[in-house]
């Protein structure tokens, strides 16, 4: 039972990196989008793909708290000791990205929605950031039972590459789901604006894997030695092969695909990272068995599991399939075309 815990963790982990990651992409592309009249098309495409699910995207964060603090106590308590201050970051983060994103619409003046805007912005980098630099720290064999709070724990090589990696994978993902927000919204010109960057966001990620290469195999040997055989490698490939994919589908313009591929090169990458980490939860210190909570709360954790699969799954996939087909929010021609709105000049 806690190896199905574990599993079940990890793909809770798998769907936040992909559903949230994708929110913190468009929030990079909203922060590099230029001055405000540069940066106005891109801005309300973004505000307005994001509106109907960037809440519940949060869902998966939820989670994944809620089975690593039931099911991995001891793990719990060791990552939030020792990590306690990206951690806090990456909340504090969560709080300015969410204010700002719902208070920058209905802001009339435009000093407001700069602020509001950049709360946004700045804070879509900042928490995808520290919530790599955690998982390097973790992947390093940083953190164990016991370990004390330091900057080494996530101030490290692993942690800052991974903390990049993070970044580069959150902005590939959203310029890739925009390019196809854009072709359904009918702002043609910025599948182009947005196909460009999800390319130069994905050359981003090849750049930053390979210079972690040489990094991982002296900083994180274990986990090196789990990606370069076996599983690991496999879905490691895998990825690849699936980034390369969604490249192709960019460049053939077919947009519709590419959303899956990509999110499949990210889900893959996290798979590949728990295979390489077995059995251990925190390397090389703390494996599976020893850090899982008592039988009685696994079992219970396992039936509440089930129970939100059953009640809360099919409503998300409705909501996102919803989503993608346009029907939860259209924007209006005044949208697309970035119309003024009152207190603009103010």
């Amino acid at each position: 039972m806690p190896e199905l815990i574990a599993w079940v963790l990890l793909v809770v982990i798998a769907a936040y990196a992909c559903a949230g990651g994708t929110d913190y992409g468009a929030g990079f592309w909203d922060l590099v989008a230029g001055g405000a009249e540069r940066g106005k098309r891109p801005r309300w495409l973004i505000d307005h793909a994001m509106a109907p699910v960037w809440e519940a995207n949060n869902v998966w964060l939820i989670f994944v708290l809620v089975v690593m603090w039931t099911g991995f106590p001891t793990m719990f308590q060791a990552v939030f000791s020792a990590m306690w201050l990206p951690l806090a970051l990456a909340a504090v983060g969560l709080v300015f990205r969410g204010a700002g994103f719902a208070l920058r619409k209905p802001s009339r003046r435009l000093a407001q929605r700069r602020i509001y805007g950049a709360m946004f912005a700045i804070s879509s980098l900042l928490t995808p950031f520290f919530l790599g630099a955690v998982l390097g720290g973790i992947a390093s064999g940083r953190v164990a039972v016991g370990t004390t709070a330091s900057a080494d724990a996530w101030a490290n090589e692993t942690s800052v590459l991974a903390g990049l990696l993070a970044i580069a994978a959150t902005a590939f993902l959203g310029a890739v789901f925009l390019c196809s927000d854009a072709r359904r919204f009918g702002a043609h010109d910025l599948v182009d604006y947005f196909r460009l960057r999800a390319l130069l966001a994905f050359a981003g990620v090849v750049v930053l894997a390979l210079v972690a290469l040489p990094v991982t195999h002296h900083d994180a040997r274990y986990v090196w030695d789990g990606l370069t055989e076996g599983a690991g490698l496999l879905l490691i490939v895998l990825a690849a092969v699936c980034g390369l994919a969604t490249v192709l589908l960019l460049v053939r313009r077919s947009y519709g695909g590419s959303r899956y591929t990509s999110v499949a090169s990210v889900a893959l990458a996290i798979g590949a990272w728990g295979f390489a980490q077995r059995p251990y939860v925190l390397p090389t210190s703390l494996t599976v068995t020893e850090a899982a909570g008592a039988p009685h709360t696994l079992r219970w954790l396992v039936i509440v599991t089930v129970i939100a699969i059953i009640l809360v799954g099919p409503a998300l996939v409705l909501l996102y399939r919803l989503d993608t087909m346009g029907e939860l929010e259209e924007l209006t021609d005044a949208d697309t075309r970035a119309a003024g709105t009152p207190g603009d000049n103010l």
